[in-house]
């Protein structure tokens, strides 16, 4: 292993802190899996006009699908809320 130091803005080392305590991993094994992820090549992107066309239809289509109701009282954005509300403490 290559020893490094690095600085962090507060906000991240919370992050950082929490998401490792989280993971039941070490921070700097968080920060490595967190630069291999970041390095891993992306699959191309389609370059066909007609290639995009077909998946914004795709989108179209499955935007617009009725979703049947669950009886569920609450909304997938107030979990998002929620969860960025107790990860910028």
């Amino acid at each position: 292993m290559i020893r490094k130091q690095i600085y962090l803005e507060p906000r991240q080392e919370r992050l950082l802190k929490r998401r490792a305590r989280d993971l039941g991993l070490s921070e700097a094994e968080l920060i490595r899996r967190s630069i291999d992820s970041a390095a891993s090549p992306l699959p191309p992107l389609p370059r066909s006009k007609e290639a995009w066309k077909e998946i914004l239809a795709y989108v179209r289509r499955h935007r617009s699908m009725d979703v049947p109701q669950t009886g569920r009282r609450w909304r997938r954005e107030d979990l998002y809320e929620e969860r960025l509300e107790r990860l910028s403490r």
